[in-house]
C-alpha cells in the first residue's frame, strides 16, 4: 500500500495544549491502521512563534523526531534546543512541551506508543 501525501488527513489545532498559535498535524496512519498499538503518527509542524503546551503523558510515550527547523524542547520543566536529526523522547509519567524557535518552520515526526 502506498498513501500520496496529498491522501493523508491534515487537521490545524488551535492553542494544542496551552501553547501558542497553530499546529498542523498530518497523520500518516489512521487510528485503525495502528491495531490499537500506537494514538498518534504524524508530521508535526509549527510555525515562528507557536507551540504545543506542557502536558503530561500516562500510560503512553511519545517521541519527536525533529525533522527541519530549530526549537526549544521543555523535558520535566528543563529547556533544551533541539534542530534537524534530533529525538525526543518523554515516557509514561512525564510531561513535555515544544516551540518553533528561529524564522523557519519546526517538522517533526511524533509517534504516541501506548503502554
Amino acid at each position: 500500500m502506498i498513501k500520496h501525501g496529498h491522501e493523508l488527513k491534515c487537521e490545524t489545532r488551535e492553542n494544542m495544549r496551552g501553547g501558542a498559535g497553530e499546529v498542523v498535524l498530518r497523520a500518516f496512519l489512521s487510528p485503525e491502521e495502528m491495531n490499537g498499538k500506537n494514538r498518534l503518527f504524524s508530521q508535526i509542524t509549527l510555525a515562528q512563534g507557536c507551540s504545543i503546551g506542557y502536558h503530561e503523558h500516562h500510560g503512553e510515550s511519545e517521541i519527536f523526531v525533529v525533522k527541519s527547523g530549530n526549537g526549544v524542547f521543555n523535558d520535566n520543566g528543563k529547556e533544551y534546543p533541539v534542530s534537524a536529526g534530533d529525538v525526543c523522547i518523554t515516557t509514561s509519567g512525564n510531561g513535555h512541551a515544544i516551540s518553533c524557535a528561529g524564522n523557519q518552520n519546526l517538522e517533526l515526526i511524533a509517534l504516541i506508543i501506548l503502554d
